[in-house]
């Protein structure tokens, strides 16, 4: 790996924290609010430590795959939970009826959902070049399955792909190297932030030109994952890497805690006192 990966070890404190300071996005509100346990994630100033993971119960979530659609379009990602000066790129949405496909070939294709899954949305962001800075683009994909096993078999699929294909085709010209890949056992050592998380590092390169570093993170929230990627610019110092790669996982908390919020919408409209009542 790189030198300057050590900061993941940084990054897995960070997200410890449902908040952050985050500037407003070209096209976006202000950020206002705190994330916090069973509420919608949105940047603030202040941060709470997360005390136990988030999560979605498999009983509240989608069961059809309108419904799964509907949820993924309705969640909130906006262009600032990465970090100030991000903005949507063009085009900003996938086809919730596709999914992305790694190839015995090591090339990435998408294609139709499986049986398993019900909706897959990524949406795509860039901070853009400036002061002699490459862009930084990142995306982020929201899946959900049909069930609990079918997303942890998921998991397990992905922690298998960087076995099989360290160095991976994205498309006609960007190519990943050396990728390597970490899960975390659900321990005292691990970040609080979902029931599963995946964690791979590398390069990337465009057209043969110098590479960049490369991030990939994965989540798992009972049966829904969420996923995200950042392919570093040119001309940033480690400390400026460090911090794109702290961003995304930032970003990628303020999402978990609206998919856990969306889980526990129902409690507050509960009585007090009448939960489990008649039984």
């Amino acid at each position: 790996m790189a030198g300057w990966r050590p900061v993941l070890a940084a990054t897995t404190g960070a997200l410890l924290l449902a908040g952050c300071s985050g500037g407003a996005g070209d096209d976006e509100p202000k950020a206002e609010g705190t994330p916090k346990k069973g509420a919608g994630a949105s940047p603030s100033a202040s941060a709470s430590p997360v005390t136990e993971p988030y999560t979605l119960a498999e009983d509240r979530a989608p069961k059809t795959r309108a419904e799964a659609v509907a949820f993924v379009r309705e969640l909130t990602v906006r262009p600032d939970y990465f970090g100030t000066g991000y903005r949507r790129r063009d085009p900003f949405e996938s086809d919730p009826a596709e999914w992305a496909v790694l190839g015995e070939d090591c090339l990435w294709r998408r294609e139709a959902l499986p049986g398993t899954v019900l909706a897959s949305l990524t949406r795509a962001y860039e901070l853009p070049a400036k002061d002699g800075k490459g862009p930084v683009y990142v995306s982020l994909t929201v899946t959900v399955h049909q069930d609990v096993v079918s997303a942890r078999r998921d998991m397990a699929g992905s922690l298998e792909e960087a076995l099989r294909c360290p160095e991976q085709q994205l498309n006609a010209t960007d190519r990943v190297l050396g990728l390597f890949s970490r899960v975390d056992a659900f321990t005292d050592g691990r970040s609080v932030i979902s029931d599963d998380d995946l964690t791979e590092t590398g390069s990337w390169a465009a057209d043969g030109a110098k590479p960049h570093p490369f991030d990939w993170y994965k989540f798992r929230m009972g049966p829904v994952t969420v996923a995200a990627t950042a392919r570093h610019g040119s001309g940033r110092t480690e400390a400026e890497d460090s911090a794109v790669t702290t961003d995304m996982g930032k970003g990628m908390t303020f999402v978990a805690a609206s998919i856990d919020g969306k889980g526990r919408a129902g409690d507050a409209a509960e009585p007090t006192g009448t939960k489990g009542a008649g039984q």
